[in-house]
């Protein structure tokens, strides 16, 4: 159960947040200029809304930087890390190809191969990779410690897992705010990732669709939001527990 809760939930973060993407940046959509704030707000309601719907199973990790985080400071036994990791891993191919499906018409009426690109994975506005890098590590950062400091205030009296944070109402919806939060302050320099199953698993899948008119995945970049997020997370877990915010 627990590793179907994570493909699941992380197959909705991409079919939402994809999605909002998709409509935003693909020629003739309904939703096509509407801006980085609909981005922005598209994302932090997809967090929110697979966070709702399977956080009482698994804590709706829905993002390997999170599990790692999470094990490095023992809230997770290091044996589950691995199907944690593949069930995100897949679920994030499968929400992208539900993207797909969903604007199958509209890749053909899209002629730039970086804005088709752009629907499944991140690039940054400013290529320089240790700048780009440090972004993500920011990012990441400011994710987990966000998680774990909603963790702390909500559930104060809990065991610390998130299945007992995300089986009450509100704290979903605090992680989705804080993902708007933190796409509206850091995501400019590189579409924050902070998400390596986000960014990783539809890049895979943009490599294998018959996407017309589609370019290369950009796999010269890729490693950036699949390292630097891992980095952030553990980093942050670290911090919290460090300075004894974590009890």
């Amino acid at each position: 159960m627990v590793y179907l809760a994570e493909f699941v939930g992380t197959a909705i973060l991409i079919l939402l947040g994809g999605g909002v993407v998709a409509g935003v940046t693909l020629a003739k959509s309904k939703a096509n200029n509407g801006g980085w704030i609909v981005v922005t707000f598209g994302w932090g309601m997809a967090v929110m809304m697979a966070v709702y719907v399977v956080g009482q199973y698994s804590g709706a990790h829905i993002n390997p930087a999170v599990t790692f985080a999470l094990a490095s400071i023992g809230d997770l036994p290091w044996s589950q890390v691995p199907g944690y990791i593949a069930a995100q891993m897949a679920g994030a191919f499968a929400g992208a190809v539900l993207v797909w499906l969903a604007y199958l018409p509209h890749w053909k009426e899209t002629d730039d191969p970086d804005t088709k690109l752009g629907v499944f994975s991140t690039a940054p506005a400013v290529r320089n990779i240790p700048a780009n890098f440090a972004t993500e590590v920011i990012g990441t950062f400011m994710l987990v410690f966000g998680i774990l400091g909603i963790n702390a205030n909500v559930n104060p009296m809990g065991n610390g897992e998130l299945t007992v944070l995300f089986g009450t109402g509100i704290a979903p919806m605090l992680v989705g705010f804080l993902v708007l939060a933190i796409g509206l302050s850091l995501g400019g320099p590189t579409g924050y990732a902070i998400n390596p199953a986000r960014d990783l698993g539809p890049r895979i899948a943009h490599a294998l669709l018959p996407i017309p008119g589609k370019g290369g995945s950009d796999w010269s970049y890729a490693w950036v939001p699949v390292v630097a997020p891992i980095v952030g997370g553990v980093l942050a877990a670290q911090v919290f527990t460090a300075i004894g915010f974590g009890g």
